[in-house]
């Protein structure tokens, strides 16, 4: 029997990339999954990937930076299910590199938004229908950004640090509730937000990987799906990282 089986889980941000990964794992494992994205063709090109792989998956259009949307989205999860599994609150966008005295603030505004804020819509309104339903796990995707920063984005930094404390703030308040936060920190991996790019380009993000090769969404799923199964119980509040062993190979 798998883990996940007539679970109801969310992903959203799933209409490619990572939370597309992890929306079919999640549906290959057995679970009932909200597929929810800014993006209606891309989200439903996930569900119907899903759909095909036998799998069950609906599509629900939700902004993470409206509350309001995400409340209703919840809402619709509530209705049509009655609780809430998992949750991988995946969505997110990357601005562009800038030096510090160089930096627009409102697209510094809305990369807070997407990668912070929305993480924070949808722990605010996922946290008390798991409540209601015995408890879940939920995982907010960070970045090695959480934990270091360099020559990243200034707003893409910030606001994946805050995501680790959120996620911290967030296991310890729920703990005794039965739910479990983690942070999945992937360093680049091979997503939409990479086309375009030249070979040199690409070859300039795996500088420094050990493994010599950026991620792939589906490593990326796999570490999440485990973070939401019993098979991680005794875990919450941390950061796990996800990048080929740059990190263990920083003097």
């Amino acid at each position: 029997m798998s883990h996940f089986d007539s679970d109801v889980a969310l992903v959203t941000g799933a209409g490619s990339g990572i939370g597309r990964a992890t929306a079919r794992r999640f549906a290959a494992e057995g679970a009932r999954v909200v597929v929810s994205d800014v993006d209606p063709d891309g989200g439903q090109e996930t569900v119907d990937l899903i759909d095909d792989e036998g799998g069950e998956a609906t599509f629900i259009e939700a902004d993470v930076t409206d509350e309001d949307a995400v409340a209703d989205l919840i809402a619709e999860i509530d209705d049509t299910y009655g609780r809430l599994d998992v949750a991988h609150n995946n969505a997110g966008m990357a601005p562009p590199i800038e030096a510090i005295e160089d930096v627009d603030l409102e697209s510094y505004q809305a990369a807070m938004d997407v990668n912070l804020t929305g993480v924070v819509n949808c722990l605010k309104h996922e946290l008390p229908l798991m409540v209601e339903t015995d408890g879940g796990a939920i995982v907010n995707t960070g970045s090695t950004a959480s934990i270091g920063g360099g020559n990243s984005p200034l707003a893409y930094v910030a606001a994946k640090h805050g995501v680790l404390g959120v996620t911290r703030v967030a296991a310890t308040q729920y703990a005794a509730d039965g739910i479990r936060v983690n942070t999945v920190c992937p360093t680049t991996v091979e997503t939409p937000l990479l086309e375009g790019l030249s070979e040199e380009e690409l070859e300039q993000f795996s500088a420094g990987i050990p493994m010599d090769r950026i991620g792939q969404p589906d490593e990326v799923a796999a570490a999440v799906v485990w973070l939401c199964s019993p098979e991680s119980s005794f875990i919450t509040g941390q950061p796990l990282v996800i990048d080929g062993g740059r990190f263990a190979a920083v003097e």
